[in-house]
């Protein structure tokens, strides 16, 4: 049965698509905005706010709770979370980013959106 099933799959194993969401996540906060397939916008929304809402807390065990879900990979990311994004949203509860729908894509006809911080 397929009750309470919240997460997308996205085709992928556990792995790659924690993989996946991980450097969607480091290239969202790197570049502000990045243009991906609506599916997987959608699941790195609730992802990335957890990072952030986590980067408002300013102490050394968020900052290794943020660096854990961002990898090895993400320690210019995590940098940046503490000391540009976090302290934008401040008095903001939750909200942090938009995802914009664009039209399909040529190719195979996927719809494809930009997240980006508000």
């Amino acid at each position: 049965m397929k009750h309470h099933n919240s997460t997308r799959k996205l085709g992928r194993p556990t792995g790659q698509r924690t993989a996946l969401l991980r450097s969607l996540a480091i290239a969202l906060i790197t570049n502000d905005k990045i243009q991906t397939t609506e599916a997987k916008a959608k699941e790195l929304r609730p992802f990335i706010e957890k990072i952030i809402t986590k980067g408002k807390a300013d102490n050394l065990a968020s900052k290794r709770m943020v660096l854990s879900r961002l990898g090895s990979g993400g320690t210019d990311a995590t940098k940046k979370v503490f000391e540009t994004i976090a302290p934008k949203y401040k008095e903001r509860n939750g909200g942090y980013t938009r995802i914009v729908k664009m039209p399909k894509r040529v190719g195979d006809g996927a719809s494809i959106a930009i997240i980006e911080f508000v």
